[in-house]
This record gives C-alpha cells, sequence and structure tokens, in this order.
C-alpha cells in the first residue's frame, strides 16, 4: 500500500542526479517541482538552477516546471531557467503531469519527474506513470502546512529505505 508514495530512486539533490545516463536510456524531457527541490521555498533561480536547465537543455532534455504555487512565482522563475512551467498544478492530481509532457512533446517512458514531497511530487508522478526521484528538501523552513506533511512522510520514507535494502 505505500508503495505508491515510493520514489523510484532517492537523491540528495536536483543537482546530483546523473541525468546523461537518463538521456542515455531514452529520458528526453524532466518536469521539476520549484520550491524546495531547486531552491529554498519563494527564492528566485540561482545561478545553480540557470547552469542546470542549461545543461539540460544542450543535451538535448526539454524542461517543464510543475507547481501548486501561483503563476507569478512560477512564471518568473520558469522565465529565468526558460523552461515551459504549469502553475496551479493541483499535484498530486495527473491532469498537470500529463500537460507537462504535452508541452515537451514527450510521453512516460520519456519523462521523469524530480520532487522534494512523496504526497504530492512521487504520488502524483507514480499515478500519471512517470519515473519519479525524490530529493531531500533544500531547506528546513517551511510552511506549517508542509511541516505537518514532513511528519507523516518519515514513516514512508523508513519503509521505503528498508524495502529498498532488501531489492537484489
Amino acid at each position: 500500500m505505500l508503495e505508491m508514495f515510493y520514489p523510484q530512486r532517492y537523491e540528495v539533490s536536483a543537482y546530483v542526479i546523473p541525468y546523461a545516463h537518463y538521456h542515455a536510456q531514452g529520458i528526453r524531457g524532466v518536469i521539476f517541482d520549484i520550491d524546495n527541490t531547486l531552491v529554498p521555498h519563494d527564492a528566485p533561480a540561482d545561478d545553480q538552477a540557470r547552469e542546470l536547465f542549461r545543461h539540460l537543455h544542450e543535451m538535448g532534455m526539454d524542461t517543464c516546471l510543475l507547481s501548486n504555487n501561483k503563476e507569478p512565482r512560477v512564471r518568473a522563475f520558469a522565465e529565468d531557467v526558460g523552461s515551459a512551467y504549469i502553475h496551479k498544478a493541483g499535484k498530486p492530481g495527473t491532469a498537470g503531469y500529463g500537460k507537462a509532457m504535452e508541452r515537451m512533446g514527450t510521453d512516460r517512458e520519456s519523462t521523469l519527474f524530480v520532487g522534494d514531497q512523496l504526497f504530492t511530487d512521487v504520488y502524483g508522478a507514480n499515478r500519471a506513470g512517470i519515473l519519479s526521484i525524490l530529493v531531500k528538501p533544500i531547506n528546513p523552513k517551511e510552511e506549517i502546512q508542509i511541516v505537518l506533511k514532513r511528519y507523516l512522510e518519515k514513516p514512508v520514507l523508513y519503509f521505503y529505505k528498508k524495502h529498498r535494502r532488501r531489492k537484489p
């Protein structure tokens, strides 16, 4: 039952994911959450984020930001990194993931999702049939509703890690 919240991979940061490896395996689009995945909550794009998106685009991968946040926040970040975006995405609903793939011209087999929350990001990507990568949140200071979700995520992550250790 908890498996629906398990990511396919768990990384310390969106900036250490081996994107070239995924590109070699046919991944052509990456959907990203923004807040606490790429930058601290409500922070603007920084040099590291701009460089990541430049690298992905040079590699031939398309990108789309998928955020439950409002358009001014998401649009500003997207313009700064040169990416398509969807605001008020309704994660964990699957419609936003579908729209992101449509905008990138990818499908479930050629798309990767990167986010920091199990119950919105990973669960939504899994429901949409997309490869999901969970990253550790960048900043522990978060809004109260997210802090509460983090407490609920802890036992799921515990069982995920235990499950992962048992896999050959």
